[in-house]
C-alpha cells in the first residue's frame, strides 16, 4: 500500500489546425498537469470553506484523495450525500465549475415516512441548498439529484466518470441498503469510471447491525466486487495508527463529533479522526 500518490498526468490534447503562419506551440501534458494542480490549489483555498471545514484537511487528505481517485477537470463527479455540511462538496463544486459538472445526490425526504428520518433529510438537503446560494460564484452550477435509498437512481446509465462516497457505508449495511447502492453506482458510471470509497475501518469484518460505524475493508470490497466492478486499488492516505477502534460509542467519540464526556477531550482530541480505508474501484 503506499502512503501517497502524485496527481494524475492529465492526457495530452491533439490540436488539429489548418491555418497557415505562426502556430500556437502544442500545448504539453505537463502544462494542463500544472493547470489541474492549480485549480485544486485555488479550491481548497478558497475563502469559501468554512474555517471548521477546513481544519479537518490535515485529517481528510483531500489534494491526495481525490488524486488518487483521480478526479480532473471536464468529468462529471457524482457525490453521494454530501451532508449539509458540503466538506467535499466546498471543494469539488468550485474545480469542476466552468469544466466538469459536480452533482450531490441526497436522500430525497418526500420517500421516506413522516418523522425524524424525513425531518433529518430535510434539514440536510436545505443547508447544503443555503451554502450553495450563499456563493453563487463557485456553486452557481452545482447540481442536486434526489434519491430514494430503497430504490436509488444517481442519473441516466453511463453518465458519470467519478462516483464518491465519503463515511457513508456503515449507514447502508445497517439500513439494509448497500448492496442496491453499490448496484446503482456501477450502473449510473460510464465503462471505465471509477467508484471512490472512503470509510472508517474496522479491524476485521463487523455485523451488518454494528454500531461503531466501522467497517470491515473486506466487506466494502465484497460489496463492490458482487455489483461488478473491479478493485483498482488501496490506499492509506487517510490511515491513522492511533485509533484504536475500540471506542465504547464508536467513531462518533471521535472528532469531529465528539461524542464522549468533556474530561475525555485531549484523549480523543490527541487520536484525531477515525483510521479510514481509501478504496479505488473501476467498473470495465
Amino acid at each position: 500500500m503506499q502512503r501517497s500518490l502524485s496527481l494524475c498526468a492529465v492526457a495530452l490534447i491533439a490540436l488539429a489546425g489548418c491555418a497557415s503562419g505562426p502556430q500556437t506551440p502544442a500545448t504539453t501534458a505537463a502544462d494542463l498537469d500544472t493547470a489541474h494542480v492549480a485549480r485544486m490549489d485555488a479550491a481548497l483555498a478558497g475563502a469559501w470553506r468554512s474555517a471548521d471545514n477546513r481544519a479537518r484537511d490535515a485529517h481528510r487528505h483531500p489534494r491526495e484523495t481525490l488524486a488518487f481517485f483521480g478526479v480532473r477537470p471536464g468529468q462529471t463527479v457524482i457525490e453521494i450525500t454530501p451532508g449539509s455540511g458540503a466538506w467535499y462538496a466546498e471543494i469539488l463544486a468550485p474545480y469542476l465549475r466552468d469544466d466538469g459538472r459536480y452533482i450531490a445526490a441526497m436522500v430525497d425526504p418526500a420517500a421516506l415516512p413522516e418523522g425524524r428520518g424525513r425531518d433529518y433529510q430535510q434539514r440536510q438537503r436545505e443547508g447544503l441548498q443555503a451554502r450553495f446560494d450563499a456563493a453563487p460564484a463557485q456553486f452557481d452550477r452545482a447540481t442536486m439529484v434526489a434519491y430514494d435509498p430503497n430504490a436509488p437512481r444517481f442519473g441516466p446509465t453511463a453518465s458519470a466518470d467519478v462516483v464518491l462516497t465519503f463515511r457513508n457505508v456503515h449507514n447502508w449495511r445497517g439500513s439494509g441498503q448497500a448492496e442496491g447502492m453499490f448496484k446503482r453506482f456501477y450502473d449510473v458510471l460510464r465503462p471505465g469510471g471509477v467508484l471512490g470509497v472512503v470509510e472508517h475501518r474496522a479491524a476485521a469484518d463487523v455485523p451488518a447491525d454494528d454500531r461503531s460505524g466501522y467497517v470491515g475493508t473486506a466487506q466494502v470490497i465484497a460489496l463492490a466486487q458482487a455489483a461488478g466492478f473491479r478493485v483498482d486499488g488501496s490506499s492509506e492516505i487517510n490511515a491513522n495508527p492511533r485509533d484504536t477502534r475500540d471506542h465504547p460509542d464508536g467513531v462518533w467519540m471521535l472528532p469531529p463529533s465528539n461524542r464522549h464526556d468533556p474530561s475525555d477531550a485531549a484523549k480523543y482530541t490527541a487520536i484525531g479522526e477515525s483510521d479510514r480505508m481509501t478504496l479505488r474501484f473501476v467498473k470495465p
